[in-house]
């Protein structure tokens, strides 16, 4: 993708940031993000005459003025948490219903070419069948996943009504460097790798037995901008179609990090799902083909961490 000028929403982000890093080599990127979970420390490397950045909320901002001439909009901005939104539904709503729905109208009416919207694989919920494929009905078992499922229903309902091109991303446990251990929403894999590193037990929710089919977020990446180039719409899962247990994982955080570091095991929370894993024959079709190895992934994830990065 060359000479287009780009809108990241969420860009100051970690999958917002990484995208706009591969993008901004030949394309003019604004981003957009009010700093809620995003960092301006993400980007600082990237500053550059070809880069702008809008600090402020989709919800509150002018977005069909900011769309103007714009050919692309990646919309990352989330409040993308599952215990965050089953403590607090409303502002999970606002920012991930309002905020795609803002998004669209904004696109629509500014003649943006194409809009890639992130979604989750939170919308399948617990449906004992693997792998997930998109033509499996979605079984949403918290607030977070209703907004997903709700803005691929408005991705839909704009392409069929008003023509503009949409693509739902269904990720499927995102990980990698500038992913934010610290929070207290953080996803489990920088969780795990900053505890280990510190000698502290991780907490495992539930048995640890578990699994997940883990994404590096090189490939989500690579997704997103295929995507984006191909003339396909619609949603599709974006993953590597493999699943590896809790359990397992720890063991191979430890064995990286050269220690033995025993989990601590609590109850299952609430929305937490049990098995998940990707089909991902339908995003073959716009040339997704991620090469995979988990463990190396999670070293370079690791080194990221190890380089003052916690």
């Amino acid at each position: 993708m060359n000479d287009k000028k780009i809108i990241v929403t969420g860009g100051l982000g970690f999958i917002g940031s990484n995208l706009a890093e591969n993008l901004i080599a030949q394309n003019e990127v604004t981003i957009i993000d009010d700093r809620s979970t995003g960092k301006l420390d993400n980007v600082n490397h990237l500053k550059q005459d070809n880069l702008n950045i809008i600090e402020g909320s989709i919800t509150d901002l002018n977005l069909t003025e900011i769309f103007q001439d714009q050919d692309y909009v990646f919309h990352q901005a989330a409040l993308a948490s599952v215990p965050r939104s089953v403590k607090d539904p409303i502002s999970s709503n606002e920012a991930n219903i309002t905020g795609t729905l803002k998004v669209l109208t904004a696109a629509k009416d500014s003649g943006v070419k194409k809009v890639i919207c992130a979604s989750s694989s939170s919308v399948y919920g617990d449906t004992p069948a693997l792998p997930k494929s998109e033509d499996m009905p979605v079984n949403p078992l918290s607030p977070y996943a209703v907004t997903k499922a709700t803005g691929e229903f408005y991705c839909k309902v704009f392409q069929e009504i008003y023509g503009l091109q949409t693509a739902s991303l269904r990720y499927f446990n995102v990980f990698g460097p500038r992913q934010d251990p610290n929070s207290q929403y953080a996803a489990v894999i920088p969780k795990f790798i900053y505890a280990i590193q510190n000698n502290e037990p991780p907490i495992i929710y539930g048995d640890g037995e578990q699994s997940r089919d883990f994404s590096y977020i090189k490939h989500v990446v690579d997704a997103n901008i295929l995507v984006c180039k191909s003339d396909k719409t619609g949603i599709f899962n974006i993953a590597c179609g493999r699943r590896i247990t809790i359990n397992k994982l720890v063991d191979m955080i430890n064995e990286i990090l050269g220690k033995d570091i025993k989990p601590v095991y609590a109850e299952p929370r609430p929305g937490d799902i049990k098995h998940s894993m990707a089909d991902i024959s339908r995003a073959r079709t716009f040339g997704y083909e991620p090469e995979s190895d988990l463990k190396e992934e999670l070293r370079e994830t690791i080194r990221w961490f190890g380089n003052g990065n916690i």
